[in-house]
């Protein structure tokens, strides 16, 4: 299995429940920019992100 192809992946499925975290929340519910779960989201979001770039950058380099 080739280097990074993991932290890709996995990047993926948190950026996903990032973004679905916050969407869902601040329209369904009302909530806004100050509330726990949108700002969880946002932490998921970026941090998903990260891992999806840090993968790819490891798929790049082999």
């Amino acid at each position: 299995m080739r280097k990074g192809i993991i932290p890709a992946v996995l990047g993926t499925a948190v950026t996903a429940t990032g973004v679905a975290m916050r969407g869902y929340d601040m329209k369904k519910h009302g909530m806004t920019k100050r509330d726990l779960k949108v700002g969880i989201g946002a932490c998921m979001l970026g941090v998903g992100l990260a891992h999806v770039v840090l993968g790819s950058i490891d798929l790049i380099q082999e």
